[in-house]
C-alpha cells in the first residue's frame, strides 16, 4: 500500500554526482578561493603599509632603570666571580662606572667627558648628529667590559658569562623592536668602541689581571715588633699578604696619586703610650660587645668570600640612592662613575700605606703584650692594618655620592637583609636587619666604626682612613662633570 504522506514531506535520497566532476569542482573552486585570499593579502598590503622605524628614546627622557640593571649585573658578576678580592673589584668598579657615564655622555650636552682630565685617558668621539639609540649602546659597553674584567676560567665558571649574556639579549630584544637597523648597529658599535677603549687603557694601570697574582710568594717580610703577620682565623687563611705591590698602581686622578701617605702613631709597649691604649681600647671593646654593635660589625664585613666585597658595598649605594630619586640616566651614570673611581683610588692610597708601615693587626698585638687567649670578633682579612680599606673607601663614596645626591639624602640599605651565617658559634644569633640612615656620611662612619667593633682596626685606622677617603672624593668630586 502506498503511503500517503504528502510529497512535501516525503524523503529524497540525497543527490550523487560522478566522483570525477566532483574533483574538477572542488579544484575550481579552491583555485577561486585562493586567488581571492591573495587579491585580498595585497589589497591590504596597499591599505596597510608596513609601519616606518620608530626614533629611538632621547637620552634626556630616560631614567635610571637600565643603569640601575647593568649595576647590579656587575654586583653579582663580582659576587660570584673567582676574581672577588676588595682590590681587584674597586678597580672593576672604576672602569666600569666610568664607561656608564661615557657611553652617554657624548650624547648629553649637560655633561663633561672625563676624556682628557684623567690620567692619560683619550677616548673616541662620536658624531652625534647621527641617531643613536643610548640604551643598545650602553647595553653593548656594559657587557663587553665587564667580560673582558671577568674572564670566564675554563668552565667553571660559565654561568656568569651567561647571564651576562641573559641581560644583554633581554635588553636588546625589548628595545631594538621596530628599530632602523643603521641605528642598532651604529648604536651597539659606539658601545663596544667606548668600552673597548677603556679596556686598552686600563690594561696599562698595573693592576690588569691582578686576580692571577693575588699572593706572591717571593714577597720579602719586614721584621720587627710593630710588622703585620697573617693571621690564624682569617678571611683567607695565606701565608703571604694580597696584592703588596698594588699601591704602586695608577690611580684615576692624577691629584690622588700624589696625596701624602698619613702618619702612623709610634709603636710601643709602654701601657701609657697611645700606641698601647689605641689597642687596648679595641679588647676592651671586644668585652663588652652588644648584640646590635655585633650586626653591626657583621654587616659592614663584606667578606669577598660572602658578598660583593666593600668596594661593591659602596657602589650599591648608588643603586639605592638611583632606585629612590630616580634621576636621569646621565646623572645615575655620574654616580657610578664618581663611586667607582673613588674607591678605586681609595684601595690604591690605601694600599700605598699599608705596605709602608706593614702595621700590624690587634689581634698579635693584645696577644702579645694583654691577652694571648684573645680571639677578636670578626675573622682578619689578608693584609696588614693601616690605614683601614673599609673606612677610606666609604669616606671617598659618601664624598661623591654627596655631591650627586645631596648631604640630606636618607636612605634604608638592604643589601644584606635576612643573611645568615653558620660557620661559627658567635654569628649564631645574628639576623641581619635592613639599616637604615639619614646621609651617606653617617653610612661611612659607621662602615668605619664596624671594623673596631669587630677586632679588626684600632681607631686609628679608622679616623687615618676616612681622612684621605674625604679628600680622594673631593679629588673625584673637583673634574669638571658639567658643562
Amino acid at each position: 500500500m502506498k503511503s500517503k504522506m504528502s510529497k512535501k514531506y516525503q524523503l529524497r535520497e540525497p543527490r550523487r554526482f560522478p566522483l570525477r566532476n566532483a574533483s574538477k569542482r572542488y579544484l575550481k573552486n579552491s583555485l577561486l578561493i585562493l586567488l581571492a585570499s591573495f587579491f585580498l593579502i595585497a589589497c591590504k598590503k596597499d591599505k596597510d603599509p608596513a609601519p616606518a622605524p620608530k626614533a629611538a628614546p632621547k637620552l634626556q627622557d630616560l631614567d635610571s632603570k637600565f643603569a640601575v640593571k647593568w649595576a647590579d649585573k656587575t654586583l653579582y658578576v663580582i659576587r660570584f666571580s673567582a676574581f672577588n678580592t676588595p682590590t681587584y673589584s674597586s678597580r672593576s668598579l672604576g672602569y666600569v662606572g666610568l664607561c656608564m657615564y661615557e657611553t652617554l655622555v657624548a650624547g648629553d650636552a649637560t655633561h663633561k667627558s672625563m676624556s682628557g682630565q684623567l690620567n692619560g685617558l683619550t677616548l673616541p668621539t662620536l658624531n652625534v648628529t647621527a641617531e643613536i639609540h643610548w640604551i643598545l649602546a650602553l647595553n653593548a659597553a656594559q657587557d663587553t667590559l665587564i667580560k673582558l674584567l671577568y674572564p670566564v676560567p675554563g668552565n667553571s665558571h660559565r654561568f656568569i658569562h651567561e647571564s651576562i649574556d641573559s641581560l644583554y639579549n633581554a635588553i636588546y630584544e625589548e628595545e631594538s623592536d621596530n628599530i632602523a637597523k643603521e641605528t642598532i648597529d651604529r648604536s651597539i658599535k659606539w658601545g663596544r668602541d667606548v668600552a673597548l677603549a677603556i679596556y686598552n687603557w686600563s690594561v696599562t694601570d698595573g693592576g690588569d689581571k691582578g686576580y692571577s697574582r693575588n699572593f706572591v710568594s717571593s714577597f720579602v717580610f719586614p721584621t720587627g715588633a710593630s710588622y703585620w703577620i697573617p693571621p690564624t682565623r682569617g678571611q683567607t687563611i695565606s701565608p703571604y699578604p694580597l696584592h703588596p705591590f698594588w699601591g704602586d698602581n695608577r690611580t684615576f686622578v692624577t691629584a690622588n696619586s700624589n696625596l701624602p701617605v698619613p702618619a702612623i702613631i709610634p709603636y710601643s709597649t709602654d701601657t701609657a703610650s697611645p700606641y698601647y691604649k689605641i689597642y687596648k681600647a679595641v679588647y676592651d671593646k671586644d668585652k663588652i660587645l652588644t648584640l646590635p654593635e655585633r650586626e653591626m660589625a657583621a654587616w659592614w664585613g663584606d667578606d669577598p668570600t660572602e658578598t660583593f666585597s666593600p668596594p661593591g658595598h659602596s657602589y650599591d649605594m648608588a643603586t639605592i640612592a638611583a632606585r629612590k630619586s630616580n634621576p636621569n640616566i646621565v646623572v645615575a651614570a655620574e654616580a657610578y662613575a664618581r663611586t667607582g673611581m673613588a674607591v678605586a683610588d681609595a684601595f690604591i692610597r690605601c694600599w700605598k700605606a699599608k705596605y709602608t708601615y706593614f702595621n700590624e693587626r690587634p689581634s698579635s698585638y693584645v696577644k702579645k703584650n694583654i691577652d694571648p687567649n684573645w680571639q677578636q670578633f670578626w675573622p682578619e682579612p689578608p693584609f696588614p692594618a693601616f690605614p683601614s680599606g673599609h673606612s677610606i673607601q666609604s669616606a671617598a663614596a659618601a664624598e661623591v655620592l654627596t655631591a650627586v645626591y645631596g648631604n640630606n639624602f636618607s636612605f634604608t640599605d638592604h643589601s644584606h637583609e635576612g643573611y645568615r651565617r653558620y660557620d661559627d658559634v658567635r654569628f649564631l644569633d645574628l639576623r641581619y636587619p635592613a639599616r637604615s640612615f639619614n646621609s651617606f656620611w653617617e653610612a661611612a662612619n659607621e662602615c668605619a666604626y664596624s671594623r673596631f667593633l669587630g677586632g679588626i682596626h684600632t681607631q686609628q685606622d679608622n679616623d687615618a682612613g676616612a681622612a684621605q677617603g674625604k679628600v680622594i672624593g673631593q679629588n673625584v668630586n673637583a673634574l669638571r662633570w658639567r658643562n
